[in-house]
């Protein structure tokens, strides 16, 4: 008879996926030890389950276009710290996207966003990001350089996009069609990894700036108003990736 530590260790070794026949081979032990983790490993798999149910859900716009192959999401992350760009992420995933946990990056941890990132440019169609800068938000505005943004994400694809669906907004000079939704990386699959891809680009660009302009924190706040980054801009005074229209009131 297997031990009830070289029991845990199997259902450890054992993906989420081939959980059903494992804990079927160990169903005839009585141990209250095996019995429990049986239970635990079922937990498992009914969160594997549901997560499949959530993704799948997720797909309904995607779905709604059943004759189109290719389906952009259209998101961006950076629209409000005081320093460092804006960037936009284009995500074209394949029909029945098997990626599970995508979601509003805001909601996902840092660990999860870098798995999920890695994932998305493995099996995506297309991936793609546009990235303008501190200066370039300042000249323009931030609304407009997050157009900029969107469109320079789109324009970097490997496959031309048939449908938009975007966050929120409706890009300008872009003849392609669009569909603005709210809240929308919450509620496409599209969307939630365009969001994934951008918040991934964004933060690590901040790591490096924090390296070169250290003081601000930026590898910490990504460059948000944090009473930390307040601080340090007193003391330190602004440095080249900071938008000078957004901390004038800080400095």
């Amino acid at each position: 008879m297997e031990s009830i530590s070289g029991i845990k260790e199997i259902l450890l070794e054992t993906p989420d996926e081939k959980l059903p026949d494992v804990i079927a081979s160990f169903a005839g032990d009585e141990r209250a030890g095996v019995k429990k983790l049986l239970e635990n490993a079922q937990k498992r798999y009914d969160k594997l389950l549901a997560e499949k149910k959530r993704i799948y859900a997720l797909g309904e716009f995607e779905r709604r276009y059943p004759d189109l192959e290719f389906i952009c999401g259209i998101d961006e992350v950076g629209r409000g710290p005081f320093a460092g760009p804006v960037v936009a992420g284009a995500v074209i995933l394949p029909k029945n996207c098997d990626i599970l946990y995508i979601n509003d990056s805001k909601k996902l941890s840092e660990k999860v966003r870098e798995k999920l990132y890695d994932e998305i440019s493995e099996k995506a169609v297309s991936a793609a990001v546009g990235i303008v800068d501190a200066a370039r938000i300042d000249e323009i505005n931030i609304l407009q350089a997050t157009y900029e943004a969107m469109r320079k994400a789109i324009a970097a694809l490997s496959h031309v996009p048939q449908i938009l669906l975007n966050d929120a907004v409706t890009i300008p000079g872009v003849d392609i069609e669009q569909v603005p939704i709210i809240k929308g990386d919450a509620k496409s699959i599209s969307i939630g990894a365009a969001s994934i891809y951008a918040k991934v680009t964004r933060d690590r660009m901040m790591v490096e700036y924090d390296r070169i302009y250290p003081g601000y924190g930026f590898a910490k706040n990504v460059g948000y108003g944090t009473a930390e980054h307040i601080k340090a801009l007193k003391e330190l005074g602004p440095c080249p990736i900071h938008r000078r229209t957004f901390i004038h009131d800080h400095i």
